[in-house]
């Protein structure tokens, strides 16, 4: 067991958080900023951040992120988030992937109860944000039923209209604020 896992609270090291057989959660270093990076641009939906970011991210972001790791410990899928400054028990989910490889085994889903889990856990976290794009279904689907079994409301408003972004975007959709709470202790 590595440092890192032995910081989770002990459901996440029993992977009782429906983690599909044979992987399992951990908090991710630096040394998995490019293969999160790979997943991120594998998915081919999520806003691709330079290959820096994600080493930053890594670094400064990891107690509020999480991985999934194969046998093997290499990085199948990710949650990147922070805790906004000015609402601290708020967690705001910048992005989630899960390698191709792995997907429609609950994956994603495991991933964010096993994040929030450990962020309520060690911060009260309270509530959970995040944005969706108008038609990404799975993420749509992700973020509602995480609502729905944590008996969580979800409230979705309008956070960056499309004309905020900038022309040579390629035509950015707006992105919709998903304000899921309150999370229970």
């Amino acid at each position: 067991m590595t440092a890192a896992q032995a910081d989770l609270p002990t459901d996440l090291q029993a992977n009782s958080l429906g983690m599909p057989e044979g992987l399992r959660l951990d908090t991710p270093d630096v040394a998995d900023g490019a293969a999160i990076w790979r997943i991120a641009r594998d998915s081919k939906v999520l806003d691709l951040n330079s290959s820096y970011s994600y080493l930053l991210w890594c670094r400064d972001f990891a107690a509020t992120s999480v991985v999934a790791r194969d046998a093997d410990g290499e990085p199948v899928g990710f949650i990147t988030g922070y805790v906004r400054p000015d609402a601290p028990h708020t967690l705001v989910v910048w992005q989630a992937a899960v390698d191709h490889a792995h997907r429609g085994r609950g994956l994603a889903g495991a991933l964010l109860d096993g994040l929030t889990a450990r962020v309520v856990a060690e911060r009260g976290l309270t509530a959970l944000e995040t944005t969706i794009t108008p038609g990404n279904t799975a993420s749509e689907r992700l973020f509602t039923s995480y609502a729905k079994r944590h008996g969580a409301g979800v409230e979705r408003t309008v956070l960056f209209d499309a004309a905020l972004f900038p022309g040579d975007d390629g035509g950015h959709e707006p992105e919709v604020l998903y304000a899921i709470g309150p999370l229970a202790p």
